[in-house]
């Protein structure tokens, strides 16, 4: 399994492996819109033996204070590669990717037994929030970068295209 940055013709292999990993095709709809800002994404793709089977993306999220950080949205891998290390490897590249475009931490909503393994805890410990009305447990952040988040409260908000989704 090799692990890639996304390239101009991979639209249509990514939106393949987010319709074959989530129920609607709002994941895959939302990686479009996305893609249609011109905001600078972290998209980077598992592939094994040429064929595209998994998919995680980063964008830029707000919040006020001066940090940089990035959301963790969305994470795929297709029904026939899960529970094989792929989304593992995901997580890991995509914050080294993370780290190295500057970005001081990592928010994730998602689930609360697979994110804590990377380093993520509930955001609330730091006193930050969601924008949308989601369990405290199911929200979490990273520090990229040790301390990065003291002194830093208030809401994470997201690109104005997940509001759409």
């Amino acid at each position: 399994m090799h692990i890639r940055y996304e390239q101009a013709d991979d639209a249509d292999k990514i939106r393949h492996v987010l319709l074959a990993a989530f129920e609607t095709d709002a994941e895959a709809n939302l990686v479009d819109a996305l893609h249609g800002t011109g905001v600078e994404l972290i998209s980077l793709l598992a592939e094994q033996d040429g064929d595209v089977i998994g998919h995680i993306l980063f964008s830029p999220v707000t919040i006020d204070g001066n940090i940089s950080i990035a959301g963790l949205a969305p994470m795929a891998v297709t029904p026939k590669w899960q529970n094989k290390g792929i989304g593992t490897a995901l997580v890991n590249e995509g914050i080294n990717a993370c780290i190295q475009s500057g970005y001081q931490a990592v928010v994730v909503l998602g689930h609360p037994h697979y994110y804590p393994r990377f380093g993520f805890v509930p955001s609330e410990s730091f006193g930050i929030q969601c924008e949308y009305d989601v369990p405290a447990e199911v929200f979490m952040i990273k520090e990229l970068q040790k301390g990065a988040l003291k002194g830093i409260s208030g809401t994470i908000r997201y690109h104005q295209v997940f509001n759409d989704f």
